[in-house]
């Protein structure tokens, strides 16, 4: 058989066979393996990559698989013009066959978390591939969505194969390699005015056709780019959203990243390029510097005259981009009050606040004189971990608060710790 060339009978034989089967790889996959004389798995990825959204009717489908011979396959080598389809150094799958190959994945399980058909959405919790975890916030609930293992590892790849090959914008500090709050923050140390602007539901409001659209533009086919669409969004089943407020739910329940997933920081990113670039423009017009941590943004720079004015432009490109802002969050700081981003004073020097100092060195000196386990008041797992990562953070702008801590540190008996996390 060359190049899938079908005779008209069998032509029909595997329409009318995939008339009811699902639209996936899987579905088409078990639907063509009723057929003698084709390879199953080969001619789904190649029906697929060429007709991604199932036909209307199965005469559509028949006139496809007669027009295979003259639909060429897309080349294995793309270096005769890859300048043109490819961007940047991504991994060329040019079949779902090729991603499910790279993944160790066989062409069913792939299908299987990819979801692309959100059936999973009706199935018991020990079926789907992501556990939902709430988190009360002064303002509502947080809603993490944390994938299984199998589906995390899955992630992974996909985070060190694809997604860390495309840079981020240089405005851009949350979820960069080498970049951090203290990053974020600098840049707007000593100035005479400091914007504070809130992104409400940063996660959830990127949709999986936006994170489709990323795929593409790395040069990915369409097959190909809902795959990865899939295996890194999710649509929240209904039984997870009770209790949440109908405008949070109604995001969720489409396909949206996850918040959890070790993905969607980088897509988000991604997804967020424009929003920088016009967000880059409009402070340089204003001669302001601007960055951004995650949902975090920051303008900063010489006193301007119309604020009123910024903020609405700030939010009518956020809503371009398909973002919003919380009504609620946005902080106008001057110098004669605490200027303040990702919890670092910067008034003068990004610093943490004094206060938070004085409270973990309370609490050091308080368990070198009792034990570790008397402080963890609020059974924090693994507690010496945690006291560490907090001396990390404060310090990170000031190395005598460093030492400080640490001194007391080395004074805790963190004996019984040490055995529970052994």
């Amino acid at each position: 058989m060359r190049d899938f060339e079908l005779d008209p009978e069998l032509a029909r034989r595997l329409a009318v066979a995939a008339t009811d089967a699902p639209w996936t790889l899987g579905g088409l996959e078990e639907a063509f393996g009723t057929v003698h004389g084709v390879s199953a798995t080969s001619l789904a990825v190649r029906v697929l990559d060429l007709m991604p959204a199932p036909p209307f009717e199965p005469q559509t489908l028949y006139r496809l698989l007669r027009e295979l011979p003259r639909l060429r396959p897309v080349p294995v080598s793309m270096d005769t013009n890859d300048s043109s389809v490819w961007r940047f150094d991504v991994p060329r799958y040019n079949t779902s066959a090729d991603l499910a190959r790279s993944l160790d994945l066989t062409i069913s399980e792939l299908d299987w978390f990819s979801d692309r058909g959100e059936w999973l959405r009706t199935k018991p919790l020990q079926l789907r591939h992501y556990r939902p975890m709430q988190i009360s916030k002064k303002a509502g609930a947080r809603l993490l969505e944390i994938p299984k293992p199998r589906l995390r590892e899955i992630q992974r790849k996909i985070l060190r194969r694809i997604l860390d090959q495309v840079p981020a914008h240089d405005a851009a500090h949350g979820f960069v390699r080498g970049r951090s709050p203290l990053t974020f923050a600098a840049p707007h140390a000593q100035s005479e005015i400091v914007i504070g602007v809130d992104l409400m539901q940063f996660f959830p409001s990127i949709t999986g056709n936006r994170v489709h659209a990323v795929f593409a533009a790395l040069g990915y086919p369409p097959a190909v780019a809902g795959v990865l669409t899939g295996l890194c969004t999710v649509a929240t089943p209904a039984d997870t959203l009770r209790g949440l407020p109908y405008a949070q739910a109604s995001q969720l329940r489409t396909a949206h990243l996850p918040q959890g997933a070790p993905t969607s920081p980088a897509l988000a990113n991604l997804v967020a390029r424009t929003f920088d670039i016009r967000s880059s423009a409009l402070a340089q017009g204003n001669w302001l510097t601007y960055t951004r941590y995650a949902d975090d943004l920051a303008f900063s720079g010489i006193e301007i005259a119309d604020v009123g004015t910024l903020l609405w432009t700030i939010k009518q490109i956020a809503q371009d981009e398909g973002f919003a802002v919380h009504p609620r969050k946005t902080k106008v700081m001057r110098p004669h009050r605490r200027q303040h981003l990702t919890g670092l004073v910067i008034n003068d020097q990004p610093s943490y606040p004094r206060d938070d100092y004085d409270r973990l060195r309370a609490l050091l000196h308080n368990a070198a004189n009792t034990s570790a386990q008397e402080q963890n008041r609020a059974g924090v797992e693994h507690f010496r971990a945690h006291i560490y990562g907090r001396i990390a953070h404060i310090g990170e702008t000031s190395t005598t608060r460093r030492r400080t801590l640490l001194r007391l540190a080395d004074r805790v008996d963190w004996g019984a710790e040490i055995l529970e996390s052994d």
